[in-house]
């Protein structure tokens, strides 16, 4: 049972591979979006690439570009580091629910392909494991395409920089909450479980029509988390 439990496969990573394929399209969309905008903001290319690369945040790197500034204070770099954490902390609450299969495997293992895991390997790797796998492969190869893609589009996007200057021209910022939307439809589990979601968003929505900035994301977030503890069926 263990053995089978901390399976890790080529087979397993070619079929990550495979699952993560239908999302590809709209990670190629957030990674030229990214290098427009770091081109805009006077980023150079080879600090672009070290960001996707080493970075490797997605939509948090989208949000960085919207607050990065010419010059920087302390208190900017505060703002930039507690909003890019908010938009981030979702990660963990998605890998805690799959701690009971990550545990079977080394430490080291574990934190490298946690490096690659994003929204994308989240879902990929709940229906996965619920549909009965336990190959850790999956998440891999899933986690490296997009990786893969995330960094050469990044170059793309950059390259194209000007052409794609003001996202809202060519509808890129509709992507993100399309993009997010279509990935929770296979995680529905009926109308009550929506409510922190709606929660959430209504928050996050009256936070940005009162507040200047970035607070509603915060806000968003923690009224959702706040709202879901409350709600959830004690086990």
């Amino acid at each position: 049972m263990e053995q089978a439990a901390a399976q890790v496969s080529t087979a397993g990573m070619r079929l990550g591979m495979r699952k993560v394929m239908v999302l590809v399209p709209g990670v190629v969309v957030f990674a030229v979006a990214f290098g427009a905008a770091a081109s805009a903001k006077g980023l150079s290319l080879v600090e672009a690439l070290l960001m996707s690369a080493l970075v490797y945040g997605g939509i948090s790197q989208l949000v960085a570009m919207e607050l990065w500034r010419p010059e920087w204070s302390w208190g900017a770099i505060a703002g930039l580091a507690v909003v890019t954490a908010t938009v981030n902390s979702r990660m963990i609450l998605q890998g805690a629910s799959l701690q009971p299969w990550f545990a079977a495997y080394p430490k080291a293992l574990n934190a490298l392909h946690l490096f690659f895991f994003t929204d994308a390997n989240w879902v990929i790797g709940t229906r996965y494991r619920a549909e009965g796998g336990r190959d850790l492969g999956v998440l891999i190869g899933a986690g490296l395409l997009l990786w893969v893609v995330w960094v050469l589009l990044t170059g793309l996007g950059y390259g194209l920089g000007a052409l794609v200057s003001d996202p809202r021209a060519f509808g890129i910022d509709l992507v993100m909450p399309i993009f997010f939307a279509a990935m929770i439809v296979p995680l529905w589990r009926g109308r009550r479980a929506a409510v922190p979601w709606v929660a959430a968003g209504i928050a996050a929505l009256l936070t940005a029509k009162l507040v200047e900035g970035y607070a509603f994301i915060i806000v968003g977030s923690l009224t959702g988390a706040v709202v879901g503890a409350f709600r959830d069926d004690p086990a």
